[in-house]
């Protein structure tokens, strides 16, 4: 997610959109894209799409690799690295993400998160299948690159139920996460909050004590990317429905409970967070990077 900006305005003037859509496209698209049903209109830039997706991909790569990698170290030096270790890197790991590349794609870095801002109204359906794609190319990729360097150790790093608890158990747990870090994630993107980029910080907190306490019996995923990842590369889906269907769950219940306490979403400090914050060069003048 972006790092809400202070103060952001309530609203976005839309009067002169035709206008804009026929400079930035031409006549011909631009009238095309002015036909465009109200829930697709937003996605009329695909300037930049490219370069958000491969965002994603990048960050759920960084993150696989954290996660599950910090899982096949522990392994290969016998506890060396230590639970508390293992739970902290992905935190740490999402913290600078947000601060360097959230404002190119939103870092949503999870399916789940991506979701939840598309049924709080902050993010485009249309987007959604892209930004998921990537998201499980880059932990795939991460988990292939783990398997060619250490092998198949420690089922490359997969989140499972812990030694005696059962997939129930471990299906509650992820759920009860993943609403939590739901929460916390479009809580403060929310010009409510009014914290800006201390945000980030707020959010790879909840990792870090979510994996704190609940480690020993999911695995503290929260994520489905970051569990499908290793479940793709080793060919092993054992208990891959608690990591699939309990953040979906999750994220559902934390979008109501976004509701419930901020009302509808949909404002500009969520968008802005969900989507990042990249536009188009204006036309006629030299491109400077903003991101």
């Amino acid at each position: 997610m972006t790092p809400p900006a202070a103060n952001d305005p309530p609203s976005t003037d839309r009067s002169d959109r035709p206008e804009r859509l026929r400079r930035r496209h031409g006549a011909r698209i631009g009238e095309l894209l002015e036909r465009e049903p109200i829930w697709a209109q937003d996605f009329t830039d695909l300037s930049y799409e490219g370069r958000r997706l491969f965002s994603e991909f990048f960050g759920t790569f960084l993150l696989v690799t954290v996660g599950a990698g910090g899982a096949i170290i522990d392994d290969l030096t016998h506890g060396g690295l230590g639970r508390v270790a293992a739970v902290t890197a992905p935190g740490l790991l999402v913290l600078a993400v947000i601060l360097f590349m959230g404002a190119v794609s939103g870092a949503h870095l999870n399916p789940a998160v991506t979701l939840a801002f598309a049924m709080r109204g902050d993010f485009q359906w249309r987007r959604v299948p892209g930004y998921i794609a990537a998201q499980l190319v880059g932990a795939a990729g991460a988990c292939a690159l783990l398997r060619v360097a250490f092998g198949l150790h420690d089922h490359l790093g997969a989140t499972l139920p812990g030694a005696g608890f059962t997939s129930g158990q471990a299906f509650f747990v992820e759920t009860l996460l993943t609403v939590g870090l739901v929460s916390t994630i479009l809580g403060t993107a929310s010009t409510a909050q009014n914290i800006g980029a201390l945000s980030a910080f707020g959010v790879g907190a909840y990792i870090v004590l979510a994996g704190l306490w609940s480690s020993p019996v999911s695995g503290a995923s929260m994520n489905p990317a970051r569990s499908l990842g290793p479940a793709l590369v080793s060919s092993d889906y054992t208990h891959i429905w608690v990591y699939l269907a309990g953040p979906v769950l999750g994220a559902v219940v934390a979008v109501g409970v976004a509701h419930v306490l901020r009302g509808p979403g949909g404002g500009a400090s969520g968008t802005k967070a969900a989507q990042g914050t990249l536009t188009a060069p204006t036309p006629g003048k030299r491109h400077t990077r903003n991101a």
